[in-house]
């Protein structure tokens, strides 16, 4: 069993509070459950206007599968049109 683990960072440039910030954020964190099924949580700068950092972390028989589902999640985000840049990702393999 092999568990990934990747931090996104995320610059949100046209947020002008807290409410907007979730406005984004929220609904990036449903799409990502829904359509992938792993566990992601807001992890830093919950009352930071423009930065956002997202933890996901998914769990699979084979640790390629999850790397590669990993970087697949950081590459649709990047290309997704969101109201979000994505400045840097990490993917770490535990396990």
């Amino acid at each position: 069993m092999a568990i990934g683990h990747l931090t996104l960072e995320l610059y949100l440039p046209l947020t002008g509070s807290l409410k907007e910030k979730r406005g984004i954020v929220k609904p990036l964190i449903a799409r990502l459950r829904r359509d992938y099924n792993v566990s992601v949580c807001e992890a830093e700068g919950q009352d930071t206007l423009s930065r956002a950092v997202l933890e996901v972390v998914c769990v699979s028989q084979n640790g390629a599968l999850a790397y590669r589902q990993l970087e697949k999640i950081a590459t649709r985000v990047e290309n997704w049109r969101l109201e979000a840049e994505v400045v840097d990702y990490l993917i770490e393999m535990v396990a």
